[in-house]
């Protein structure tokens, strides 16, 4: 492969609701060398793969989701929004796997299941009332899976994002080995031209931030950090960060990413 790793941003997640198991499945058929999640903790502290802090766009549900049980959750419709969800046949029972909450455990599986190399991105949300514990509990799962320090032949492979400075130093802390990105949807005071804080080797930005700074992108990895840029939908802006030797695109699009690539 020539060129930057494609993410399935919350899996395929354009042509089916984002975080469902039928949208990283896709994706992986696509060809995605790696997908993207978000993880939540329930009131009873599992894992889950939710972007937003509330219920209310991507289910039938309502309120946050941090007041509620896994089981609460398991009960809710999360893909009946999207016009990807719908059978073919109006006859046909809809997919559990387009409509089910997807849990970071279930994910997981899926992607050791895929029989090929698989780069997983995971982002941890804050601010949240549980604070570190989002960390603890995904150092923890991925310990048991052994992907804190996997060998040279797993083919599964997580990297940690967040958006929030803490929990980078957080997961670094927990986890030295595992790689770690932080996100960036503006350049804080604070942090230095090609500078990134707490060993992060990683860059985040946003495409917004990509295309109003275009020395952002050649100072970092002047630097020796590599830059993943989310999220990157459009063909004019696919092209501006291949143009830009960006190594990883996140993206609702996996497919037209790859053949944008080439």
């Amino acid at each position: 492969m020539s060129g930057p790793l494609v993410f399935a941003h919350r899996g395929s997640s354009a042509a089916l609701p984002e975080h469902t198991l039928a949208a990283y499945l896709r994706a992986l058929e696509e060809g995605a060398d790696g997908l993207e999640c978000d993880v939540r903790l329930t009131r009873d502290g599992h894992l889950v793969c939710v972007h937003d802090r509330r219920l209310d766009r991507t289910s039938n549900g309502r309120g946050r989701v941090s007041t509620r049980t896994l089981a609460e959750l398991d009960a809710l419709d999360f893909g009946s929004w999207h016009p990807g969800c719908g059978p073919l046949d109006a006859d046909e029972p809809v997919d559990p796997a387009r409509t089910r909450l997807l849990t970071l455990e279930r994910l997981l599986d899926a992607v050791r299941e895929a029989g090929r190399p698989v780069r997983l991105l995971v982002e941890t949300k804050h601010p949240t009332r549980y604070g570190g514990n989002v960390e603890r509990r995904l150092v923890e799962m991925l310990r048991r899976y052994g992907l804190t320090e996997p060998g040279p032949d797993d083919p599964v492979r997580v990297t940690v994002m967040s958006f929030s400075p803490l929990a980078v130093r957080r997961t670094r802390e927990l986890a030295p080995a595992l790689p770690t990105v932080l996100l960036l949807d503006t350049l804080p005071g604070w942090l230095r031209p090609g500078r990134l804080p707490f060993g992060t080797r990683i860059a985040g930005p946003g495409i917004a931030l990509v295309r109003a700074r275009p020395r952002l992108v050649p100072a970092l990895r002047s630097a020796g950090h590599q830059v993943y840029v989310w999220t990157v939908n459009e063909p004019d802006d696919l092209d501006l960060v291949l143009s830009a030797g960006v190594d990883g695109i996140i993206t609702d699009r996996p497919a037209l990413a790859l053949a944008r690539r080439g």
